[in-house]
């Protein structure tokens, strides 16, 4: 049998994790498959018995360079990248992109796409939070939800299908408005699905949110306190999960947020439940956002981008700007810098997945095995490999 120091030689990442003190601890990986890091994540962990002492996420399983991709293409043509970033919440990205190169280009977007976007980032939120809802309890061993949450998602899908041209990786919006308008079907369908949604809520708390077992696997782990969020950066529904009460939409408002009458749940516990019950009562948030745009929604069809947007061959001014929005999993940023072509300068990308994971390795530290799949699966992460 080999050594230990031959069987680690040439991998950077596991020679880090000599041999500890006591003769008992041992390497293991987690990942990268499913279930619980996605195919997207490793993490190498060392083991003493069945507790955790060191954990090291290794990322890059998922390599795409989206911000050189950036400064390589056109400022038109990074538009598709922007859905790949978080292809569970596409829609936050692709806006966040647009806002940014319209404020440096001092681009007006008409009232009817602005609407339009709100809806539609909205309906994308639902659909990112029943996604992780269903994922998350299949890495506990709960089978059932995920059948329930993509029965459900999938109307969103058929909803979105029409205007966008896609299922997942949206590429919705466009400098000064968004692709298309909506059919006339647009706003009865979203409305029967609203009607359908809240009728569902009820057996999503009877089948899991009450469920002991659940409870039992969540309830004081993962515990998350204010001080470690700040030193770390985290957003969303981990921040607000520990008390954080902070929401890009009401706190930095863009497009017409501010028109709207919401909540911004925040829970003080700062455990793996309290993240649940943060994403829980979100969906319900997004509904009432939803309706309220429906109700203002401008009625002047065709009126879904400006007379004067930006052809492909657009080239802003020579300048710098940064804009953020409210993601599914926290605080989207994207900084853009135009030398005055059609191609940008820089481009930087925040990705509230790296913030959130960067507190794993000390928030795993001291717990059990079994409870760092619950930990990892509280965060909701989506890992894009999005540096030089």
């Amino acid at each position: 049998m080999l050594k230990w120091e031959e069987r680690i030689q040439g991998d950077a990442y596991t020679r880090r994790f000599e041999k500890g003190a006591a003769e008992n601890t041992m390497i293991i990986n987690m990942g990268p498959q499913h279930p619980s890091t996605h195919g997207v994540l490793r993490i190498i962990c060392e083991l003493d018995g069945e507790y955790v002492r060191r954990a090291e996420p290794v990322l890059g399983y998922i390599h795409r360079m989206h911000e050189k991709m950036g400064e390589t293409k056109t400022w038109w043509q990074f538009l598709p990248n922007t859905g790949r970033i978080d292809y569970l919440h596409a829609m936050a990205w692709g806006h966040t992109y647009v806002l940014a190169v319209e404020r440096l280009a001092g681009i007006e977007v008409p009232e009817r796409a602005e609407y339009l976007r709100v809806i539609s980032t909205e309906l994308n939120r639902i659909q990112s939070h029943l996604l992780w809802w269903g994922a998350y309890l299949l890495d506990l061993g709960a089978f059932t939800p995920i059948l329930y949450a993509f029965a459900d998602r999938e109307i969103i899908q058929d909803i979105l299908q029409e205007p966008t041209g896609s299922r997942l990786t949206y590429c919705y919006h466009r400098f000064g408005g968004v692709r298309a308008d909506v059919g006339p079907n647009f706003e009865q369908s979203i409305r029967d699905y609203i009607a359908y949604q809240r009728k569902r809520m009820p057996m999503y708390k009877d089948l899991v949110t009450d469920n002991v077992i659940f409870r039992n696997r969540v309830e004081g782990i993962g515990i998350i306190d204010q001080d470690m969020c700040r030193r770390y950066g985290a957003t969303g529904p981990v921040s607000r999960g520990s008390g954080i009460d902070y929401d890009c939409r009401r706190d930095e408002p863009y497009s017409v947020y501010d028109r709207f009458d919401f909540d911004v749940p925040v829970y003080q516990e700062g455990d793996a439940m309290a993240r649940y019950m943060v994403r829980m009562d979100e969906l319900e948030q997004s509904i009432r956002i939803i309706e309220q745009a429906l109700d203002q929604l401008p009625s002047a069809e065709g009126k879904h981008i400006a007379k004067k947007a930006p052809k492909p061959t657009f080239k802003p001014p020579k300048g710098e700007c940064y804009a953020a929005t409210e993601g599914g999993r926290g605080k989207v940023g994207i900084y853009v810098m135009s030398d005055g072509s059609k191609t940008p300068y820089r481009i930087r990308l925040r990705a509230p997945g790296y913030s959130n994971l960067s507190l794993f390795p000390e928030l795993a530290q001291g717990t059990l095995l079994a409870d760092t799949v619950s930990i990892l699966g509280s965060l909701d992460l989506v890992i894009p490999e999005i540096d030089r």
